[in-house]
């Protein structure tokens, strides 16, 4: 197999995988309909990818790569403006996350992405939630860092704490309103024009951000513990799993 059709039949059966995982649940998904959807052999996936668990963790690696490429772009490219200085926090808030409502929103290539994630947060095995441990700690190393910069008088320990919060309204943010009409006895409205990204974002930054600036508890307004160390295991991620 040359190495264009090999790449053309991997992505297919990648574009193909990613589909039917959002659509029903990767643990619902067989070998046989990915290869029917992908229009290839069963031979074709072990090839490439040597087992339904392998390309499970391709499917979400490639989609995770993507995002966090997009991510350092932006932090890189705020932080060689600032020359040195310390970001705005509402800079680094939206360099992390305004990329991943983005992609929630696209309607080209990515529009399994929603649903993807939300299959991904009932994942039985832990697999996909290591996954995401290891493609985002370089990530969150750096964004940890610009957090800290920008907000040198915040405890470590509440930065955590705040980051986890964002990432949790982000994740209901993207997942959209109707169920939460649903759960608050509001009939859905099907003939409602949907939001689009830039009126997301808006209310979304200014929660984050409201949440981030927040004043500090009083028994936890006291100096700084000292920073982890580089190889710290501290993490920006108290608990990421099925938020990309």
């Amino acid at each position: 197999m040359n190495t264009s059709r090999a790449a053309l039949t991997s992505t297919a059966i990648l574009d193909a995988a990613e589909r039917l995982f959002a659509r029903q649940g990767h643990d619902k998904t067989s070998m046989r309909q990915i290869t029917a959807e992908a229009g290839v052999n069963l031979a074709s996936i072990n090839y490439h990818f040597g087992s339904k668990e392998q390309l499970i963790q391709a499917v979400f690696k490639r989609r995770i790569s993507i995002l966090n490429e997009e991510r350092l772009r932006m932090l890189d490219a705020l932080e060689a403006q600032a020359g040195g200085r310390p970001l705005k926090p509402s800079q680094v808030v939206e360099a992390f996350f305004s990329p991943l409502v983005r992609h929630a929103y696209d309607d080209s290539g990515s529009k399994p992405f929603t649903p993807l994630i939300e299959h991904s947060r009932f994942d039985q095995n832990g697999f996909i939630g290591t996954l995401f441990t290891k493609e985002h700690i370089g990530v969150v190393t750096r964004f940890r860092r610009a957090f800290q910069k920008a907000l040198p008088d915040v405890p470590l320990e509440d930065i955590l704490w705040r980051f986890n919060f964002m990432l949790g309204a982000t994740s209901y943010a993207i997942m959209g309103m109707d169920a939460l009409r649903t759960a608050v006895g509001l009939a859905p409205q099907p003939d409602e024009e949907k939001p689009g990204v830039e009126e997301v974002l808006q209310r979304l930054m200014s929660f984050l951000l409201g949440g981030l600036r927040a004043p500090l508890p009083e028994r936890q307004a006291q100096p700084c513990a000292a920073a982890p160390s580089e190889t710290s295991p501290v993490s920006l991620q108290p608990n990421t799993e099925g938020v990309l």
